[in-house]
Order: structure tokens, then sequence, then C-alpha cells
């Protein structure tokens, strides 16, 4: 990779962008000790140079001799390290100005700033970890839930790479089989029947399905579902966003066609991520059957875009929360939309059940809604009252159908599940071909190919242009 030598000594802020109680340094190559000692004095002492795994506190000085800052620094020699070369960290306060002043020492003495997921890279070359839990450590940095967390973790526990490894060890053992049938056609030599090599190809792609099936199951868990806020101008759509979300994400105002564009925040329930979308609210100018015709006078041109926008994230979502106002009588408009609601997908939200003359118009409300097979919930957004229970219904609905992942259940990403697929392909065109008895060259070919994308999944073969992709999403420092 021509943008991530090794060899030579690198350094990075390794921690997040932005003030913080402590920032690190990380520097890693033949010279890290060097740099790191280079700029630090001990306070105590005696002082002899920094000794391995142990925290040493002292004060960075720079070049003019003055303090930079008071830290602690570390030391972790190879191959005991993470990245499997010589490694020091400086454990400053997490001011910018102090992380990079420190930085920008370390690189007029000789260091290279590292590029985006260098330090892993390195890890990754040495052999530290292979590109299955490399990409587990992107994945862990990414986790926005609990549930996402664990699914990483496993992974970078090398939970997936053992399952690999041990499915290629089959596929490797069916090769070495083969190729005695090719090499020595007519020596007397045993070699695996048509049948038995069929069984077990399909055994291994059964195990291959296995895993692509938690791709599937894992993905609301690791990506998040999509929910929108949808309803007339005025129901609370806003107000509930910014209740769920405990900020004034959204503007809120009796004005209608406020909220003119889609605004979305992300929320966590109970280990299952949301994404929450609030979308223009529809309203009409007229009345009748001309109540959602756009093209007549009373809505702009925007206000329009954004009421179509709003209908096409209500098509796409995987729940559709409909806010209605319950203080007052239901609308034609509000009647009209809920006629169109999926009720798998549809989740009624009664607003305003705080407000005087709520009790007087929710029972006609209800009678409509429940005429209609959709369920419903009863909230305020503005005193908070039903939001518990509502965030409640919201999980279940939306997990009725996707059990939470399994303790031990690997859930391979998008990169992961296209080499399984090629292999599991493969592997299901071997044993179709086994039964037309086609040559065991011709059939070794397909083991070739089922190997090779596994091996690919673990990094053992992985052409630059991966690498590239890969390291190229993490972060600089990691």
């Amino acid at each position: 990779m021509a943008q991530l030598r090794t060899g030579d000594t690198i350094a990075a802020i390794a921690t997040a962008q932005g003030p913080g109680a402590v920032g690190i340094i990380r520097i890693s190559g033949p010279e890290a000790r060097a740099l790191a000692e280079a700029l630090f004095r001990s306070s105590r002492p005696g002082f002899c140079g920094l000794k391995p795994y142990r925290l040493h506190h002292g004060v960075l000085t720079g070049s003019n001799g003055r303090a930079l800052d008071e830290i602690l620094a570390a030391f972790m020699p190879g191959p005991g390290s993470f990245t499997g070369e010589d490694v020091a960290e400086l454990f400053c306060h997490g001011g910018p100005a102090v992380l990079r002043a420190v930085l920008e020492e370390l690189l007029a003495r000789g260091a290279r700033l590292a590029g985006p997921g260098e330090f892993t890279y390195r890890a990754f070359k040495n052999g530290k970890l292979d590109l299955a839990q490399a990409e587990a450590i992107a994945e862990t940095i990414a986790a926005p839930t609990r549930a996402a967390l664990h699914l990483a973790q496993l992974k970078l526990s090398g939970a997936l790479s053992a399952r690999i490894a041990d499915l290629r060890t089959r596929l490797e053992n069916l090769r070495a089989k083969l190729c005695l049938a090719v090499d020595f056609p007519d020596e007397d030599i045993e070699c695996l029947p048509l049948p038995a090599l069929r069984e077990e190809a399909l055994a291994v792609g059964e195990a291959l399905a296995l895993l692509l099936a938690g791709v599937e199951r894992a993905r609301a868990w690791r990506e998040g579902v999509l929910a929108v806020l949808a309803g007339s101008v005025n129901a609370g759509k806003s107000s509930l966003l910014n209740a769920l979300v405990g900020r004034n994400r959204a503007l809120v105002s009796a004005t209608p066609g406020t909220t003119r564009d889609y605004l979305e925040e992300q929320l966590d329930l109970s280990g299952l991520l949301v994404r929450l979308v609030d979308t223009a609210g529809l309203r009409d100018s007229l009345s009748g059957a001309e109540a959602n015709d756009l093209d007549k006078p009373g809505i702009d041109p925007v206000e329009a875009a954004g009421q179509e926008l709003a209908r096409d994230f209500m098509a796409r979502a995987e729940a559709v929360l409909y806010v209605l106002d319950a203080s007052k009588p239901l609308r034609l408009l509000d009647r009209e939309a809920l006629t169109r609601l999926d009720a798998r997908r549809a989740l009624v939200v009664l607003n305003k059940c705080d407000l005087p003359g709520a009790n007087d118009a929710l029972h006609e409300t209800l009678a409509t809604v429940d005429g209609l097979g959709l369920a419903s919930a009863r909230i305020s957004a503005k005193t908070g009252s039903g939001l518990e229970e509502l965030c409640d219904i919201m999980r279940q609905r939306l997990t009725d159908d996707q059990r939470e992942p399994d303790p031990d259940e690997i859930a391979p990403n998008a990169r992961q599940a296209q080499a399984l697929t090629l292999a599991h392909g493969e592997l299901l065109s071997l044993a179709d071909e086994t039964e037309a008895a086609l040559p065991y060259d011709i059939l070794g070919l397909r083991l070739d190919a089922a190997c090779r994308a596994l091996s690919e999944l673990t990094g053992d073969i992985a052409p630059d242009e991966v690498l590239n992709a890969i390291f190229s999403r993490f972060c600089i420092g990691k």
C-alpha cells in the first residue's frame, strides 16, 4: 500500500477531536522510544529511560526548552504491543492546542504523520490480528448501541476468524484429496468418491449459509431502523421529536408548516438504534376532494416538496408514527391518511392528551383508529406523559420480526458477506457438478475459488485495493 508504508516511525493524535480531560498521542515504529524520551522529563530523580509497560509521570518540553504539558508516558516494546512494533503513548491534557503542539514537536523530530487506520494496518501486517478483526475495531468504535457493540466485540475476539479457519481447513482437505486424483490418476491411491465430495461441500455450504443468515438478523441492531414522524401540521411531531431525544432539536411553532424539510436524530431503545425522522406536516389548503392537491393555492413549492418527501419516508420506513392532535376532532386529511397506513408498520400517536377537550375528541378518534386495526398510544409531548409507554410499544413493534442476536451469534459485515456469498455459490455449483460427474480438475477449480474467497475474508489473501478501501475508512490515530 503506497500511502501506508511500514518501517518508518509514525505519530498521531489517538483521541477524538475537541476538548477533553485526556488526550493521547500515539507513536509507533523503530524510533518511538527515542522520540518520546527526547521530549520527556521525568518527575522522579534518577530516571534512566522509559521502562516497558509502566506509566511514567513527567513534563514534555519543546525544542525551545519550554514546557508543553504535564503528562503520563508509557512504552510498549514490540512485538508485545498493539502494532507489533515499538509503541509509545503520551497521555496529555485533552486540549486541542496541547495535542497539536506535542504532535508538531514529534513531526519536527522525524516522525511521520500517520494515515487513516495506519496503526491498525501495521497490527494486521505484523500478524497481531487478521483483517476481520481489524474491521471489528472500526465497528467497535462506530457501534451506536450496546447490542451493536457486542456484535463487533465478538468478531474482535476472533470468533468469526476461527469459524472461517475451520471451514477453510475442511475445504483444504478436500483440495488435497482432489489433487491426488488429478496428479496420480493411474496410481492405486484411495480417492474421495464423488458422493462424499458432494456431501462435504454441501455441509460446508450450509455452515456458510448460517453465517450469512446472521447478516440480515443483525442489520437492525447494527445499522438501526427507520421510524418516521408523520401527520398534519401542528399535531406536535417536532415537539415529540424534542421530547424523545431530550433536547430542542426541532423548531416548534404554532405557525403551520414550520418544518419544511426533515430532521433526523438517533434514539437508543434498549439496544435498538432507531433513526427518528421528523417530516414536514401534511395540510390542506382547501377541503373535500381538493384537500391533498398540492398545486392549489395555500402551499408554497418548498412546503409541497417537503410533504412529498414526507410521503416518501413513510413508504420506506420500518415504522410510521402518525401523530394526531387528540384535543381536536379528527380532520378529513388525517382520516384519509389513516386509511392508507399499513397496520403492520404504523403506530398512531395521540398527542396533546393533557389539553382541555381532549377526552371529548379522543373518543371519536379512537373509534376510527381501532376500526382501521391500527395500534395507538396516548401521550403529551409537552408534559412527557406516556413517552415511556410509547418507547416500549415502538421497540416491541420494531423487533416483532427481528429477534435480538444471540450472545454467540456472529454477524458478518457487507464485505465479509460478499466473500461468504461467493464461497457459498461455488460450493453449491460444485455439488451440482459432482452429480454430472465432471472431472476432478474441473471440480478443483470450484474449491480453489471457495478457499480464495474465505482467505480474502480474513486477509490471508488481500489485494491492495481491498486493504486501501478498508483502512481508509478508519480515523487517524487508530
